[in-house]
């Protein structure tokens, strides 16, 4: 009986816990689906969605880039829509067929473009670039899966190498490299734009499927350069004949405006076509060297010694001074070049016009103690000063071009020698300088004291129109005085005046003044070479002030003298002449 009474209870129990492993069995797959389809319902349906949602990326136009032509602006550098060709080798269902049809429209072998459509663990893969509408338009006509073309932008330059190594070029990734085009390539990029697209699947939008996001891509600025194209063509022109007339391999010129620090012209020789950039074996062709590749300056050093020692006081432009034809510093002698005349009673003129090592050395033994014959740590800190402070020796000017080198001016407390070395500096060894920087610096000691930035961009035109007009920039208003300034405009239209230039200038109607640099070119491990040397000329041409400076490096002439002489010199004569006789120089008085 007790038995019969058991099992009922039995029964009662084991239905009991069937039906709580049931209720949570059935609790659980509840949580679950909420936790699915609630929690993490985003989550999944991105997931769900992945295979056939694709993201695009809009390119963005690249700004123009003008230049100045007579009284308007033309374009320099333009856009051109060509066209990537690519494959998805998931979607590729054709291979051997696609293969061939690539090879028979484009070139190129079928086994290269079957390697390429069967590449695993990626679904973009290039098969061709810069290719025009009508030829994408042949391939995409046959409607291959997994094959597809994108708008691309890319450069095109329609004169050709002309300021090629101011402008750089963009890449085949759309970065801007080298020149301008690398300085300013955020403001020129503009801001890409976003395409989200639910796809069939053949990897084809569906455009009107309300998943579809876009962001349209923002422009970027486009750019007027302070480039004169007609001075910037004559440039070009007479610096490669002067270095081909020098037997140079190489060499850089450029134009500034001294009142402003406008670039008018800049330009190196070799140089490059920046629509084959890919086709240059030598990527150092694409630097611009007047910017990029620092100098021992030489003699064009001696105009800034001497305006430093006169702002100073230590000297004054009409005294004379008893120069020994050499001085020993260091246990070192320094001499001059054979044609100074020797030891006798030297005017300030005497020591530009005869480039006068002896003399340069002099004055800055005038910044140590003036009227002594020795140079000490107050004479190398005052020099020190105006290489570093007053003419920016050492740090970049800013100009909106890639690659910009700073230079070096020796420490004037440490280091081997520094009385030697500091009175190297003096006339421009053992320190280095740019084209661009040592232009910069003399432009402030001839336009009234006043260092201006020099820069390439006159104005920026953003994607809403709107127009931002670059003003010139002070980065020092008291380099020398005004004084001294105007002392220094006589003093080098004094050496301008004894040397023949040819054919010369009419300085009873025009003020032209320079200097000549010839400097030797330095061994990589130290001293210099023998029969090696570097030219330089660094002047200015003007009514009744200053117009333009004009700078030229001549690397390494071989065709006998000097070689800031007989090879920068004729450079300088030239360009001088151009611009009074093209470029609105107004005579004096007018």
């Amino acid at each position: 009986m007790d038995s019969m009474q058991a099992r009922p209870q039995q029964a009662i129990r084991r239905a009991r816990w069937v039906f709580t492993l049931v209720t949570v069995v059935i609790g659980i797959f509840w949580v679950r689906a909420f936790y699915l389809q609630v929690i993490h319902y985003d989550y999944y349906r991105k997931a769900a969605l992945s295979d056939q949602l694709k993201e695009y990326e809009i390119p963005a136009s690249r700004g123009l880039i003008e230049a100045h032509s007579g009284g308007t602006v033309v374009p320099i550098v333009l856009n051109q829509k060509l066209y990537t060709l690519f494959a998805d080798p998931t979607l590729v269902k054709k291979p051997d067929q696609v293969a061939e049809t690539l090879a028979a429209t484009l070139g190129g072998k079928i086994e290269d473009y079957r390697r390429r459509l069967g590449t695993s663990h990626t679904r973009y893969v290039v098969l061709a670039q810069k290719l025009s509408a009508g030829t994408k338009d042949t391939i995409l006509r046959h409607k291959y899966a997994g094959i597809g073309a994108q708008e691309m932008t890319y450069r095109t330059y329609p004169d050709g190498s002309l300021a090629s190594q101011v402008l750089g070029f963009v890449n085949n990734d759309g970065i801007g490299v080298y020149g301008l085009e690398q300085a300013l390539n955020k403001d020129l990029s503009g801001t890409p734009g976003e395409l989200k697209a639910v796809t069939d699947i053949n990897g084809v939008p569906l455009a009107a499927n309300t998943g579809n996001v876009q962001i349209a891509p923002k422009p970027g600025d486009s750019v007027v350069l302070t480039i004169d194209m007609a001075m910037q063509r004559q440039l070009e022109s007479v610096l490669q004949a002067g270095l081909k007339n020098d037997k140079s391999d190489s060499g850089s010129a450029l134009i500034l405006d001294p009142n402003t620090g406008a670039i008018k012209a800049m330009a190196n020789w070799p140089t490059f076509d920046p629509s084959n950039f890919t086709d240059v074996s030598d990527p150092s062709v694409f630097s611009n060297a007047a910017v990029t590749s620092p100098l021992e300056v030489g003699s064009i050093m001696k105009p800034l010694t001497t305006a430093a020692a006169l702002d100073q006081g230590v000297i004054k432009a009409d005294q004379t001074y008893n120069d020994p034809a050499h001085w020993e510093v260091d246990g070192f002698n320094i001499t001059n070049i054979e044609e100074d005349g020797g030891p006798g009673v030297k005017s300030i003129a005497d020591l530009l016009n005869l480039s006068l090592n002896t003399g340069a050395t002099w004055e800055l033994m005038q910044m140590s103690q003036p009227g002594g014959t020795m140079i000490n740590k107050k004479g190398r800190d005052a020099w020190h000063d105006y290489m570093a402070n007053h003419f920016r020796f050492g740090q970049p000017t800013g100009i909106e071009q890639g690659y910009e080198a700073s230079g070096t001016i020796p420490d004037p407390d440490n280091g081997y020698a520094r009385n030697l070395t500091y009175a190297n500096t003096a006339f421009g060894q053992g320190m280095t300088a740019t084209p661009l920087q040592m232009a910069a610096a003399f432009a402030s000691i001839i336009n009234g004291g006043t260092y201006y930035q020099p820069h390439l961009v006159d104005q920026l035109t953003d994607a809403s129109g709107k127009t931002t007009v670059m003003q010139p920039k002070v980065l020092k208003s008291d380099v020398v005085s005004s004084q001294v300034s105007q002392e220094m405009q006589g003093l080098l239209e004094y050496v301008v005046n004894h040397h023949y230039l040819t054919p010369p200038f009419n300085q009873s109607l025009y003020m032209v003044g320079g200097k000549t640099g010839t400097a030797q070119i330095a061994k990589p491990g130290g001293g210099y070479l023998e029969n090696d040397f570097n030219g330089t000329y660094l002047g200015f041409v003007g009514g009744d002030k200053p117009d333009y400076v004009i700078m030229v490096r001549v690397n390494d002439p071989k065709n006998g003298g000097y070689a800031g002489t007989g090879a920068a010199q004729p450079i300088f004569a030239s360009l001088g002449h151009t611009l009074i006789d093209n470029f609105g120089v107004p005579p004096k008085g007018q």
